[in-house]
């Protein structure tokens, strides 16, 4: 899912990242029209190529989210909807005629989108992020970074980075689960260079030296969402989509669902919940749909 306030670009950027229109925009609603302001789940399923690999994508957003007067619990149904994914796969698993491939529905990252204010990140934002970090990866994202000055950016995601230490905030990757020696130098760099990604979305193409480019187009020039010099957008996408990609499923699996089944067996008396009717739910998560071949 991705997360943040109304107005932060959040459908923009999701149609950025997979270069189509896999947002909320694709699913029957105008631009004119008036979007709910109610924390309405929706999922849209989608299947993107990535270096040869077909897989099923889905986004799962969340119009509205803390844009109510009282925001209190506002997460709660994020958190509900998360918890009953990994329901839904534990009653395939325990099921006793289970399918060879459970239909994986489980959320495996949510982006949590921070408003550029170049001040402290709002309470919302830290209740939010301590309450969902226990049970699904998050990923901070400064949005519209093109508003802010390189050195404000630069002092805002310093600040981000202590706020999110100080109230014991664990991001993705966390800290906890690097695996060798190798996996800390390369993700201690990103959690203390990258994050949170400093991005601009936008699914607009413009002609730039004779390149078509995506981009945002101001008074003084273009904004390349692609160009590392203007905005961290490609650093997002390909830890996203390339690098961590199997890491994120892994750490669902093995940590966020093994803690969810743990305590729902706890619950039960070690028994296994009954098995459900399996519906037919549409993939909300990243699944291949060939197998993957790393480079």
């Amino acid at each position: 899912p991705k997360k943040g306030q109304s107005g932060l670009g959040k459908s923009t950027l999701v149609n950025t990242l997979f270069k189509s229109q896999v947002s909320r925009k694709s699913s029957g609603w105008n631009r004119e029209e008036k979007i709910p302001k109610t924390v309405e789940i929706k999922a849209i399923g989608h299947v993107i190529e990535e270096g040869g690999v077909k897989m099923k994508l889905t986004v799962i957003d969340t119009p509205g989210f803390g844009d109510q007067i009282n925001n209190e619990n506002c997460w709660e149904p994020i958190e509900k909807y998360i918890n009953e994914q990994y329901e839904k796969f534990l009653k395939e698993e325990v099921n006793i005629a289970r399918k060879k491939r459970i239909p994986d529905t489980r959320v495996h990252c949510c982006l949590y989108f921070i408003s550029p204010t170049g001040h402290s990140l709002r309470p919302l934002d830290l209740e939010f992020m301590k309450h969902l970090s226990k049970v699904v990866n998050i990923i901070p994202v400064i949005a519209k970074a093109d508003t802010m000055t390189l050195e404000e950016k630069t002092e805002f995601k310093q600040r981000v980075r202590k706020e999110l230490e100080v109230n014991g905030i664990e991001f993705y990757p966390q800290k906890e689960f690097d695996e060798d020696l190798e996996d800390k130098t390369e993700n201690d760099k990103i959690r203390q260079e990258s994050m949170p990604f400093a991005v601009v979305g936008s699914d607009k193409e413009y002609q730039v030296n004779g390149k078509r480019v995506l981009g945002r187009k101001t008074p003084w020039g273009i904004i390349e969402v692609e160009n590392l010099n203007h905005c961290e957008f490609a650093l997002l996408r390909d830890f996203v989509i390339r690098t961590h990609l199997q890491d994120l499923k892994e750490v669902t699996h093995n940590i966020h669902y093994e803690t969810y089944r743990a305590k729902r067996l706890n619950d039960n008396g070690g028994l296994p919940p009954t098995p459900a009717t399996p519906d037919s739910a549409t993939g909300l998560s990243l699944q291949h749909v060939a197998p993957p071949r790393w480079e």
